[in-house]
């Protein structure tokens, strides 16, 4: 069974029988694009957002109350055979997620148009909506016909949207066919309400996801953010303390660099992105540790909520 939180009591004015409401689990291979599509939904950067793939590594949780609906969306690591013990764990996510869904929404990147298997026996249980993903990429717009057929072949999915995450063509369309394929039920959380997630989890995500825009190779999947202290302050910046783990002394000098001009850097992006979010000012102090292999340490992972 899963540990994704269950909704709040139901508020029933909401309650009728033209009122869908559920669970919609996005899910795809890396880099297909699944966290531009939520945040595109919800028009908020809430999901990280990066050029490199597997910058996702938790479940990450929008809602988009409408007046028929409540559509839950829960975006994914994506999908792959785990070399190590992090990667083992993102995929019991992503599994969790599955069986937890109401509605699988697949992304597909139209360069790379493959279904996982995992995605394709859940099918057999529960709706699964595909959405071919950075159709601006494709020469002509009919250029998508093959593929869907492809994909459709001896396959029992609930249907085929063709999209652009990041130019949100195709978004209404596609937001309209989750609605339908929702079962009737009221809303589980109040019309406002975006995530469930606290904003500490934003803060370390926001962290992490610099470190992926600024440095390259091993360096961003070696790394994890823990928030050590988040203080609001009266009349003052928020007080934000995180460390930056590493796994290897040598990657804790290359997150530093010469004389502090890297982490210095790194402050200074991260600020910038939290700020925006929080929609105020704050102080960031960022340190770096060494906590050897920590990505093959099953302490270690629960300590950091896998």
């Amino acid at each position: 069974m899963s540990d994704l939180p269950g909704p709040p009591e139901a508020d029933e004015t909401t309650d009728g029988p033209t009122h869908r409401s559920g669970y919609i689990t996005i899910c795809g291979y890396p880099n297909a694009g699944k966290s531009t599509l939520l945040n595109q939904i919800l028009d908020f950067r809430l999901g990280i957002v990066t050029a490199k793939p597997q910058t996702t590594r938790r479940r990450t949780l929008g809602i988009l109350t409408t007046v028929s609906a409540q559509m839950i969306f829960i975006d994914t690591p994506g999908i792959l055979d785990p070399r190590y013990d992090l990667q083992a764990a993102m995929m019991k996510q992503v599994g969790e997620s599955l069986s937890d869904a109401d509605l699988i929404l697949y992304l597909v990147d139209v360069k790379d148009p493959r279904i996982a298997p995992g995605v394709l026996a859940a099918s057999d249980r529960k709706p699964v909506l595909v959405a071919l993903n950075k159709a601006d990429l494709l020469p002509r717009a009919e250029d998508s016909l093959p593929l869907i057929e492809k994909l459709q072949a001896g396959h029992n999915l609930a249907g085929f949207h063709t999209i652009s995450a990041l130019r949100g063509k195709g978004i209404d369309e596609l937001l309209g066919a989750c609605e339908a394929l929702l079962p009737p039920g009221p809303q589980f959380y109040p019309p406002d309400q975006l995530t469930e997630h606290p904003e500490r989890f934003f803060v370390g995500e926001l962290i992490r996801e610099a470190v992926f825009e600024l440095y390259r190779k091993e360096i961003p999947y070696s790394t994890e953010v823990e928030i050590d202290e988040f203080r609001e302050q009266s009349g003052k910046k928020d007080l934000i303390r995180a460390t930056v783990f590493v796994e290897a002394s040598s990657q804790k000098g290359i997150l530093i660099g010469q004389k502090g001009a890297a982490i210095k850097a790194l402050g200074q992006r991260a600020r910038a992105a939290v700020e925006e979010f929080l929609g105020r000012e704050v102080f960031l102090d960022l340190r770096v540790k060494v906590m050897p292999k920590w990505r093959r340490n099953a302490r270690a992972l629960n300590r950091f909520g896998y």
